[in-house]
């Protein structure tokens, strides 16, 4: 696998159980704009999918479910899955206080 300015080539799927929610896992040597806060999503371009898939017959409704989902970007005329790299989690535990749901409180 590859990963340049946040596209990322030469993968393979390595399980198709969920088209409708892939998962990308990334063992790659980043570079800074490669995949940080700042750079955005990691993309795979669209037709890397179904080829992953085994054609656009299968990959169609997962599509069709990304694309409402507000997963399907266009980088350079080309459609891209987008992977959001940071999701903000909230940490609502007290300082002073160890996390956890057996912390005491």
């Amino acid at each position: 696998m590859s990963v340049f300015e946040g596209v990322v080539y030469h993968c393979w799927c390595a399980d198709a159980a969920h088209p409708e929610r892939p998962t990308l896992e990334v063992e790659a040597v980043l570079r800074p704009g490669d995949a940080d806060a700042d750079a955005g999503p990691l993309l795979l371009g669209v037709a890397d999918y179904i080829t992953m898939l085994g054609g656009v017959d299968k990959a169609r409704p997962a599509l069709d479910h990304l694309r409402a989902k507000g997963r399907i970007t266009e980088r350079l005329g080309v459609d891209h899955i987008a992977f959001p790299t940071w999701t903000p989690v909230a940490d609502t535990t007290p300082p002073g206080h160890p996390p956890g749901p057996d912390a005491d409180p």
